[in-house]
């Protein structure tokens, strides 16, 4: 049983775990090592139910709970809390490798009905350094393959996805897919402190362009912005002209997401490497998740201005016309299904 786990039930021995908490509690060691432990956990179900009408999908799959990249901002920390885990640094530290995922998607894509979408990596990264060795988000794809007329999409900051570049292009040939690569700054010193075992900015930019020179409908996602750090015109501009020249066909950005349990990490690193605007942070978020309205529209405005500068647009696919500037707030409750 993980130590986190171990510590609850010594403080409270009679209380019984249950649910998914119960599942993660006997999940098997698969490796330790650097700080990281994998996890096996029995999944009963894979697609998750989006109640959101104003996101552009129906249904999101994460392969993995928990996510070794360690994004300083990230906002998905408190999935780890349904498995009693309540220390932020879980998520990073401690991954579950969901088991009997192509059957259970076998069995779920039945539920799918025509047009809706299917978002893949909403809330865990599907190409993190355990795909390199559990290959979970590979056999989707391959089940997903065998399937036409789905609409999918693959969120994820790992230039691993140009892997399956073969099988991307055997699910787009029935299938309506687009791949959305983030790309917060370009910057590769403030990328390695914000986002520190991610692969850097220019590798995921490169994995754009082999994407798009494959033919894939790629496109780069900068979020969240975070303000005062990643916020500049010339920084946006920069990770704007970045993804036109890699060939990505579109380009949106969303502000920072911050609940609780992201804050209980985030605010302790700003106090480290950005001390000047822990304040700042304090009274834009001390009430409230989400930037004010009027930050929004600036944002907004920015990225407009940019995508018409460099000649790229913010839809993310072909067939319909997705606004990507929707409200972050609507799509990262979303994502918490």
């Amino acid at each position: 049983m993980p130590a986190s786990l171990l510590q609850i039930k010594e403080s409270n021995p009679s209380a019984p775990l249950v649910g998914i908490a119960r599942l993660a509690a006997h999940g098997e060691s698969l490796r330790q090592g650097h700080d990281v432990e994998y996890f096996t956990l029995p999944a009963r179900s894979l697609l998750n139910r989006c109640v959101s009408k104003r996101v552009p999908f129906a249904w999101t799959i994460n392969p993995y709970r928990g996510c070794e990249f360690a994004c300083k901002y990230c906002y998905a920390r408190y999935t780890h809390e349904f498995m009693e885990m309540r220390d932020g640094v879980d998520f990073e530290r401690k991954i579950y490798v969901k088991q009997q995922t192509a059957w259970l998607l076998r069995q779920e894509l039945k539920r799918v009905k025509p047009g809706e979408q299917i978002a893949i990596g909403t809330a865990t990264d599907p190409y993190q350094p355990a795909e390199k060795r559990f290959e979970i988000t590979r056999s989707l794809l391959e089940e997903m393959a065998r399937h036409r007329g789905l609409e999918l999409g693959i969120v994820t900051k790992s230039d691993l996805v140009v892997r399956d570049i073969d099988l991307l292009r055997e699910v787009a040939r029935h299938n309506s897919l687009y791949i959305s690569v983030t790309v917060t700054t370009v910057n590769t010193g403030l990328a390695r402190i914000l986002e520190p075992r991610a692969p850097r900015p220019d590798l995921r930019l490169q994995a754009v362009n082999r994407l798009a020179q494959a033919g894939l409908n790629v496109g780069v996602i900068c979020s969240p912005v975070l303000p005062g750090i990643t916020d500049s015109t010339a920084g946006l501009d920069k990770v704007v002209r970045g993804a036109k020249e890699a060939g990505a066909r579109f380009v949106y950005a969303n502000a920072l997401f911050l609940k609780p349990c992201s804050a209980s990490m985030f605010l302790p690193f700003l106090e480290k490497a950005f001390p000047q605007l822990v304040e700042s942070y304090r009274k834009r978020y001390g009430e409230r998740a989400f930037v004010s309205k009027a930050y929004r529209e600036q944002l907004s405005a920015v990225m407009s201005a940019l995508r018409k500068k460099h000649g790229i647009r913010k839809e993310m696919t072909d067939r319909k016309s997705v606004s990507a500037e929707y409200r972050a707030e609507e799509v990262q409750m979303a994502l918490f299904g």
